[in-house]
């Protein structure tokens, strides 16, 4: 593979993964029923693009701002059971799961666009 396509990737992954968390969050709700509280979920998104504008979309920025955005969305589900924004244990196991779920889909972007910065050196 090379960078460039390691780079698309990466970015294929990143939009992707934003979009089902879009939709996962505002037509199924992740946190309850899809209230207010799966608004946090937003964040990460914003985290992505703000840092992309910041690294100027360099891929090892990309990496790093796609990092962030793992990071922040399991903490938001952790932020969302320490709330005590779930129903039962079942509910509070959902919320983990599905941010676990998000957050490991973007570090898999994060990891194609951190390998597409080492190969174009």
């Amino acid at each position: 593979m090379t960078s460039k396509n390691l780079y698309v990737l990466g970015g294929i992954a990143t939009v992707g993964t934003a979009m089902l968390l879009v939709l996962g969050a505002g037509a199924l709700g992740i946190i309850g029923d899809g209230g207010r509280a799966d608004m946090m979920y937003l964040v990460p998104i914003g985290l992505v693009v703000l840092g992309g504008l910041v690294a100027r979309f360099r891929a090892r920025g990309m990496a790093f701002a796609v990092g962030a955005a793992a990071l922040v969305t399991f903490v938001i589900g952790l932020i969302a059971i320490a709330a005590g924004l779930h129903d039962d244990l079942d509910g509070a196991r959902d919320i983990v799961m599905v941010s676990a779920m998000y957050a490991a889909m973007f570090a898999v972007s994060g990891w194609l666009f951190w390998r597409s910065s080492s190969l174009s050196r």
